[in-house]
């Protein structure tokens, strides 16, 4: 018995924390933070969640290559991951940021922006809304 309860505390002091980096030879787990950041892409902090219970959405979007996404903002935090392609986007006043394979980022949150695949392949993204059930993760707007 005391066995069992040495040998999860002699793993925890060996092995380093899991967050972060961590690459561990005999099992070849590798783990690597893509992002960690309270802010969004345009440097502006991200906000704060809602006080209802959370709701996480996660899509694969695919946009074919040379295709602009029309005008929209996202009213709930979501984080990007680019799995292929460029992206860029753009706020409404012209600040731009582009975005390519393996780039992870926080998206802007209440800000009118698009994005476009500039690239010759498609763009693929897997995007991760913290949102309620209730909530709308992108708005489309003509403004």
């Amino acid at each position: 018995m005391i066995k069992l309860l040495i040998l999860p505390l002699i793993l925890s002091l060996s092995e380093p924390s899991i967050s972060g980096e961590y690459n561990n030879e005999n099992s070849g787990v590798q783990i690597k933070t893509l992002l960690k950041s309270q802010n969004q892409w345009d440097g502006k902090r991200l906000p704060k969640y809602p006080k209802t219970r959370p709701e996480i959405t996660i899509l694969k979007i695919t946009i074919p290559p040379k295709t602009k996404l029309p005008l929209h903002i996202h009213p709930v935090i979501n984080t990007a991951v680019i799995l292929q392609g460029i992206l860029e986007v753009e706020l409404k006043d012209g600040i731009k940021k582009t975005f390519k394979k393996n780039d992870a980022f926080n998206e802007v949150v209440n800000t009118i922006h698009y994005g476009e695949s500039i690239g010759d392949e498609p763009v693929v993204v897997i995007v991760f809304y913290a949102g309620t059930s209730k909530s709308q993760l992108t708005v489309l707007t003509d403004k």
